[in-house]
């Protein structure tokens, strides 16, 4: 088996926009745990609305209580965390209402919560919302959209192994 031979047959895995907005490189979010990518690489979406969909076919795999933040297990292995703004865990919960529970099997575009953006927002909170792909090092290259705006189901990370 020739070292090239493992890539044969791999179509890279494309994942969509969880909410409609203008895409930011990750670089720009004002937390370094999200900019240095601590977390793993992606992209950030500055929410224009408070609806957030599934990027892909998967498995809810993490839903933080607060609903601030959701992990998604995509049918092909990716591992994402879509983070609502910033900081917002502080909220307790406050302006969020999931759509979704752990372990439940969702569609790419199945509502997964709601978060009043504005209120967020009148609250003190950046609602810039980092798309990450927590398992990036199974990934040779992952390609991100870092400008224009899109709507939920637009193409915005591509993941290649």
């Amino acid at each position: 088996m020739g070292f090239f031979d493992f890539m044969k047959g791999k179509k890279p895995v494309v994942l969509s926009a969880p909410v409609k907005g203008k895409c930011i490189p990750i670089s720009e979010v004002a937390d370094p745990t999200f900019a240095e990518e601590i977390l793993g690489k992606g992209m950030a979406i500055q929410p224009s609305d408070g609806k957030f969909y599934a990027p892909a076919d998967g498995t809810i795999s993490t839903l933080f209580p607060t609903g601030h933040a959701i992990g998604l297990t995509t049918t092909d292995g990716v591992e994402m965390l879509i983070h609502v703004g910033l900081d917002t865990v502080n909220l307790k919960g406050q302006f969020f209402n999931t759509k979704v529970e752990a372990e439940q099997t969702v569609k790419k575009g199945d509502l997964l919560l709601e978060a009043d953006i504005d209120e967020i927002s009148k609250a003190g909170y950046d609602t810039v919302t980092p798309v990450l792909i927590c398992n990036s090092d199974a990934y040779s290259k992952i390609e991100c959209k870092n400008e224009g705006t899109v709507n939920p189901g637009d193409d915005i990370i591509t993941c290649a192994e």
